[in-house]
């Protein structure tokens, strides 16, 4: 088809890509709150969006693409507000992760009930773990530490996250850590 003004979106490549992650990121989500993430199909979910099945595909690979995608943005939230305090403690570092957690409360109690909260997992590995070029007791290191914060988000979450960002730091600082 040969494109003319009344064909041609108004919208560049990346503002349509934004569209559709903004969009199906949505869905998924809105459907999460009533079923597992195996019983949404890609049609429901691009139905929902407003969007085709070939907009997902040139997204996401998978569902659970989405949600890492989502993680990943408002994880970015965090490393920003960490960004420039190299000088503190890793206490301190660690509470402002679980202010973090406390403010998309919901966003996270959503990936705990319905078992996905090892996509974060990812993430912090992806953040503070070990990397091909790092050395073979930096690389130990760095897997203790992300192993470990993972471990304490998903028993906080297991349990609720009741205890406040404050009492996981006075904890963490109890571990000697």
């Amino acid at each position: 088809m040969r494109q003319t003004p009344k064909n041609v979106s108004p919208f560049s490549n990346q503002a349509r890509n934004a569209y559709v992650i903004e969009h199906i990121t949505d869905s998924l989500l809105k459907l999460l709150r009533d079923k597992h993430i195996g019983d949404i199909s890609i049609s429901e979910l691009c139905d929902l969006a407003g969007i085709g099945r070939a907009s997902f595909y040139r997204n996401f690979e998978s569902k659970e693409d989405i949600l890492r995608g989502y993680i990943n943005k408002i994880f970015k939230e965090w490393m920003n507000e960490a960004d420039g305090k190299e000088n503190r403690p890793l206490s301190e570092l660690l509470g402002l992760l679980f202010v973090h957690f406390e403010k998309h409360r919901n966003f996270y109690s959503l990936l705990n009930e319905r078992n996905l909260v090892h996509l974060l997992k990812d993430v912090i590995i992806g953040l503070c773990g070990p990397k091909p070029e790092h050395s073979k007791v930096e690389a130990y290191a760095k897997a203790y530490v992300a192993y470990t914060l993972y471990g304490w988000i998903e028993v906080w979450f297991q349990r609720g996250m009741h205890e406040s960002a404050e009492e996981i730091i006075e904890m963490f600082k109890g571990q000697g850590l």
